[in-house]
């Protein structure tokens, strides 16, 4: 198996589909709760686990974070945590993954996969469905959004080092 042609142009930048979207509030696959100074995060409508996000790098087009300038990465950095501390603050989940992955859509993005008391595999990644659950309820999406969005009100950031 080889890697499409498509994903060759996307990875260069040209008709990449999260370049192309801008900062949409609302996509097919997501609705977003955070919109930062270099990213954006969206809740994920597939009913796969609560909470899952995923937060997009919306600077100039970056495949890998190693192509970030060191003020690029240390903004997104604090973004990606800003949104993992209202995940944790709004669903109380036992553990945070954070995947870097981009095999599907190469541009800079970070899944949020909040790991919960009753999840399918504790200790291993999390086995996402092929394929896709259907999307969560318009009620229950509209709901976990407005959690995260209250979160992002409440400052939990740890104080800092002295």
């Amino acid at each position: 198996m080889k890697w499409s042609e498509q994903f060759y142009a996307w990875r260069e930048g040209d008709g990449c589909p999260s370049c192309a979207d801008g900062r949409p509030d609302e996509t097919p696959w997501g609705v977003r709760f955070f919109a930062g100074a270099v990213s954006d995060a969206y809740l994920v409508r597939a009913d796969v686990q609560r909470g899952l996000s995923m937060v997009i790098w919306r600077g100039r087009h970056i495949v890998e974070p190693t192509e970030l300038s060191d003020v690029e990465a240390a903004a997104y950095g604090r973004e990606v945590l800003t949104v993992g501390r209202a995940l944790q603050d709004a669903f109380a989940p036992v553990k945070l993954n954070y995947n870097v992955l981009g095999n599907s859509v190469p541009h800079l993005h970070t899944h949020i996969v909040p790991r919960h008391a009753d999840d399918p595999r504790p200790g291993w990644p999390f086995p996402f469905p092929d394929p896709e659950p259907g999307p969560m309820s318009q009620a229950r999406l509209a709901q976990e959004v407005a959690l995260l969005r209250g979160a992002l009100g409440r400052d939990r950031r740890p104080p800092l080092i002295r």
